[in-house]
């Protein structure tokens, strides 16, 4: 059975902290009507500091789409391999172990994707899968560990790279005044990750089973308006309330399999923000201890889009990892509103037999799996 191993997260070097997000609100946007609204939204986020790819001055600056998406691509290629390879030697694994490559991100376009630019310098096969997820903003983390779970399924020797690349600050819109927007430019931070779904030995989540849902009629709640200048994050004031859609429809998937989510040993979800975690945990009776590593990230790094989830599973590992056959949740919320829900077990089991010579293609089994 599929284990997700230990992720390997990059943080880019310049930092803003939270007193400085409000300064600079407050001399940016002195005259704006909702300005005490959208000072106090930015101080209950609960973000103390947030990691951005370019100093705070250039961030500030818009240069138009075509330069901002230039920036997201070249520090695409500058900041990810060295997170991959982390990645990699911590599934000991290598490049050409890797039977697909999931690649998720929301704040920037390639195409080909940034998956193509990886087989060719990195050393994965030509017959290596690719996956790039662009449109599931937040909850593409989760969507890329539940897609390399079925295709582990469907192919049971094989390995999985998922690689989130968050870039929130090159979506920075500084004639967009509305709240909304506002207060996101005082919560999304920038990160990468990686992490190895290993068909074989490891230590991590073992996954079990996956499941995902999507709140009708929610489409307009967080969304792109794809605009002249790049991307205009939008968000309703509705968002903070949808974990009473969503936690309703966590119980249902776990129910489905015989799990009570109320009742697990390990919680990695995304965090969105203090009130999407507040929420979880009244619908679900947990105490609000149980979220401790998806608020740490919060806090630490800002909202980091489909990078969260993997975060978390970071800080599990650095407290030294569940006990064997613990039992968790893995969760990403994002546009639709949607969730995407992986249910799991700690192992603690070490590869066996590993050697490096090239692989066969595994071969497709019968339909009658799913």
């Amino acid at each position: 059975m599929a284990t997700l191993c230990r992720p390997a997260i990059s943080l880019p070097e310049h930092v803003i902290t939270l007193e400085q997000t409000l300064d600079l609100a407050r001399s940016l946007h002195a005259g704006h009507p909702q300005l005490d609204l959208a000072l106090r939204l930015i101080s209950r986020t609960g973000v103390a500091t947030r990691h951005l790819v370019q100093p705070i001055d250039v961030t500030l600056k818009h240069p138009g789409f075509t330069a901002r998406n230039a920036v997201y691509e070249s520090e695409a290629k500058a900041r990810v391999p060295s997170t991959v390879r982390r990645a990699l030697a911590h599934a000991e694994l290598g490049p050409e172990d890797i039977d697909m490559i999931i690649y998720v991100s929301c704040t920037g376009f390639m195409m080909p994707s940034l998956t193509a630019w990886l087989i060719n310098t990195m050393g994965f096969r030509p017959q290596t899968r690719q996956l790039p997820i662009a449109q599931l903003g937040c909850a593409a983390g989760g969507a890329a560990v539940n897609r390399a779970h079925d295709f582990c399924t469907a192919y049971p020797e094989s390995n999985v790279l998922i690689v989130a690349c968050e870039f929130c600050s090159l979506c920075y819109q500084p004639d967009d005044l509305a709240v909304g927007n506002l207060l996101s430019n005082g919560l999304f931070g920038d990160a990468v990750a990686a992490v190895v779904v290993r068909a074989d030995g490891g230590t991590g989540v073992r996954l079990e089973h996956n499941g995902s849902h999507l709140v009708p009629h929610t489409e307009e709640w967080i969304s792109y308006a794809v605009r002249d200048t790049g991307f205009h994050f939008m968000l309703d004031k509705r968002v903070p309330h949808s974990m009473e859609h969503l936690a309703p429809a966590m119980n249902a998937i776990g129910a489905s399999h015989g799990w009570d989510v109320s009742a697990l040993d390990f919680y990695l979800v995304h965090a969105g923000g203090p009130r999407i975690l507040d929420d979880l945990s009244t619908h679900l009776r947990l105490p609000a201890t149980v979220f401790r590593y998806s608020r740490a990230t919060l806090t630490e790094r800002g909202n980091i889009a489909s990078a969260v989830i993997f975060d978390a599973l970071d800080r599990l590992f650095d407290d030294g990892g569940a006990t064997p056959a613990a039992r968790g949740v893995i969760a990403g919320f994002g546009p639709g509103i949607t969730a995407e829900v992986t249910l799991g077990s700690w192992t603690g089991t070490q590869p066996t037999g590993h050697d490096r010579t090239p692989r066969r293609e595994p071969a497709l089994l019968s339909a009658g799996l799913f």
